[in-house]
């Protein structure tokens, strides 16, 4: 299954409720018949969705359009900022928070461009236009230190916790070593205000060289996230062969890569020290 037609089946069950169907087909899974409706096509690479409370969603596409799907129609929204689009790199994630009703308030993940460096992630945030055409104010709030020259593990999920605050993930950019350094964000779950700060009772405020955004760390690409009805935080992250982790996230936690892996290299070989260490 492409991803074009993987997104659009995650969705389908919600969205089917609130747009006119344009194909209707069965699909026989592990756990019964499924009901596909596909609600929209013609996408190149969609990335992430955001459902407005007007029944319209939003869908970010990896080369930098956001496109507003509603009532059957798609519209390209204008007022999107510079992204850097290459390799697994460009326009991510995308967040609708609890108030937008009020305030209007997106937030998006993206590579940006980092002089000397390469790309990073990204967190902006922006203002929807009442007729929902435009993005305005596209602000940049927050970027990792360290990006590189890579197009590989920007990682990118993006949302608002129970404390109200954004946790986003961010992949080790293709440097393993990286992940296992506190003095970077690559390859950890940061935790930030609505303007990009740094909120005090973060793990590592403390910690001399620490970057003080990281909530957990040692993660190789984590590009899924979710809170639990307790408000437990979990994480699936892309392992290398044969090592996809789905991890339940901790305050300050290091999840051990590339010490501690399931995987292997996928030229077969041995990655780190094994499967466990204190």
């Amino acid at each position: 299954m492409d991803r074009r037609r993987l997104i659009l089946t995650s969705f389908a069950a919600g969205a089917a409720m609130m747009m006119p169907s344009l194909q209707l087909r069965a699909l026989d899974t592990s756990a019964g018949q499924m009901r596909v409706t596909q609600v929209a096509a013609g996408f190149d690479s969609p990335w992430s969705l955001g459902f407005l409370p007007d029944g319209s969603v939003l869908v970010t596409e990896r080369d930098g359009r956001l496109i507003r799907l509603k009532d059957g129609s798609r519209q390209t929204v204008g007022g999107v900022g510079s992204v850097v689009v290459r390799g697994q790199g460009g326009l991510l994630d995308i967040l609708v928070p609890r108030d937008f009703s009020r305030t209007r308030q997106l937030y998006l993940t993206h590579s940006k461009r980092q002089p000397g460096r390469g790309a990073g992630t990204a967190v902006a945030r922006a203002t929807l236009s009442k007729d929902g055409r435009r993005l305005e104010d596209w602000t940049v709030i927050f970027e990792i230190t360290h990006g590189s020259s890579g197009g590989r593990h920007f990682g990118s999920r993006i949302l608002e916790g129970p404390d109200g605050l954004l946790y986003v993930t961010v992949g080790d950019r293709g440097d393993r070593p990286s992940a296992q350094d506190l003095s970077r964000e690559n390859g950890s779950v940061l935790r930030i205000t609505r303007d990009g700060q740094v909120p005090r009772d973060n793990p590592f405020t403390k910690t001399q060289g620490a970057r003080p955004a990281i909530w957990s760390w040692g993660h190789r690409n984590p590009q899924g996230m979710a809170f639990d009805t307790t408000g437990a935080l979990w994480v699936v992250e892309h392992g290398a062969r044969g090592g996809d982790e789905v991890n339940r996230v901790k305050k300050g936690a290091n999840y051990g890569w590339p010490v501690i892996s399931y995987g292997r290299h996928y030229s077969g070989a041995k990655i780190g020290e094994g499967t466990s260490k204190a």
